[in-house]
């Protein structure tokens, strides 16, 4: 068993406050703790909190993923916690306008495969799965209210993103101002010796969560914030499902594969370092490599991109998306060999075909390819939005964008 400093070392590694002395003293607490609860013979209760806000969990979840999985190899107990009840509102901490209020039946459907999807990094035997709404859904309004007791408007509102509303003449709405109060809330009703999160949850964890809990008469949980944040597939803006420029865990291999294709060359290194675990001495070699010309950046992609692809799926969906890869992008014919077929039995237009096979998610965003060239049927672009397919036509190969194929065929 490692001693307690080399799990100190480990478990504050990647960790930022944008203040050293809060560093400093973060690091002192889980130094502290440690040893307290190795004297009580109990491991550390931890937890990171996901709200089911959409159904996939992205890549960029699974940076505090990793960080609950080494509490867990060091012997300590971890809770993936579902914000099945602070989903209802969504946490405003980085948004510059209200969210979306979503309903149970929403939040349960997004919430139904988020313990699998985690699984892809916690191990599955020792990873304890609650869900908030188990206490916070019992609160009565007199529990709100000596709850929020504790907090003043002020301290909500000197946040950046409030700010930046109140500023701007935008609305910040009551509820939002529950959001903090209710994942703090979590930690107490947990007890809770240590919180996970990234630097949008900053306030949640550290102001809120710890001082509620010692309003309760708990100790309160050290904060473990994560200081980098993964770009997304635009390379600059952190990965949001919101933004849409995630790559989900759910995606099938190929789409995972060429989602990760499409990253900026100048987001490969966090990539490296955030999501397969490289050193920085290990980083500083690739990045010299690139830049001497030893390594091209595209073979350096496509290793991340395979390797991503193993984690999440297998060595084998790896090896099937990078050939898939090679056939439309270095062949030439830009068509796979191994493309879905659909059977065709009467004339249809191209734009209800991809509805009806969910290639496009409506038929506006349809019309939008067409208009972009994005729609091709056997290589050459549809610019018709009533153009259809007819069966003297068989077999014919319809594409959308780089990464969507369908094989039309007679009956």
């Amino acid at each position: 068993m490692p001693t307690i400093d080399e799990q100190v070392e480990v478990l504050m590694s990647g960790a930022e406050y944008g203040d050293p002395e809060i560093k400093e003293t973060m690091r002192r607490e889980l130094r502290e703790r440690l040893i307290e609860s190795e004297k009580e013979g109990r491991p550390l209760r931890v937890y990171c909190g996901y709200d089911p806000r959409t159904s996939d969990l992205h890549l960029g979840h699974t940076i505090s993923m990793r960080k609950l999985r080494q509490f867990q190899e060091f012997g300590h107990d971890v809770t993936f916690l579902i914000g099945t009840f602070t989903s209802l509102i969504g946490d405003p901490s980085d948004k510059d306008k209200v969210r979306e209020q979503l309903t149970r039946q929403q939040v349960e459907e997004n919430a139904r495969t988020y313990a699998e999807q985690a699984f892809k990094i916690l191990d599955r035997d020792l990873t304890r799965v609650r869900h908030n709404d188990e206490w916070l859904s019992t609160l009565d309004f007199a529990d709100i209210i000596r709850l929020a007791s504790n907090f003043t408007v002020q301290q909500f509102l000197v946040r950046e993103n409030f700010k930046k509303r109140l500023d701007a003449g935008e609305p910040i709405y009551l509820h939002e101002l529950f959001y903090g109060l209710m994942q703090g809330y979590d930690a107490v009703a947990q007890e809770a010796d240590v919180q996970v999160g990234g630097q949008d949850q900053l306030f949640n964890i550290l102001i809120a969560g710890r001082k509620l809990q010692q309003a309760l008469g708990q100790k309160p949980q050290i904060a473990i914030i994560m200081g980098e944040s993964l770009p997304g597939t635009d390379g600059d803006i952190k990965m949001s499902k919101s933004l849409g420029n995630h790559i989900p865990l759910l995606a099938e291999p190929w789409d995972m594969y060429g989602k990760v294709m499409s990253v900026p060359d100048k987001a490969m290194p966090i990539y490296y370092k955030l999501i397969l675990g490289r050193t920085p001495a290990q980083v500083k070699e690739l990045e010299d490599g690139i830049a001497s010309g030893v390594l091209h950046p595209n073979e350096v992609k496509m290793q991340l991109a395979y390797e991503i692809v193993s984690i999440f799926h297998s060595p084998a969906d790896a090896d099937a998306a990078q050939k898939r890869w090679n056939e439309v992008f270095r062949s030439g014919s830009g068509i796979p060999e191994d493309i879905a077929e659909e059977v065709l039995m009467a004339e249809e237009r191209v734009i209800d075909i991809l509805r009806r096979l969910e290639m496009v998610s409506s038929g506006g965003e349809a019309k939008r390819l067409i208009q972009g060239n994005g729609i091709r049927l056997n290589e050459q672009p549809v610019t018709d939005a009533q153009a259809t397919v007819t069966l003297d036509m068989l077999p014919a190969v319809l594409q959308v964008g780089k990464r969507k194929f369908v094989r039309l065929v007679r009956a």
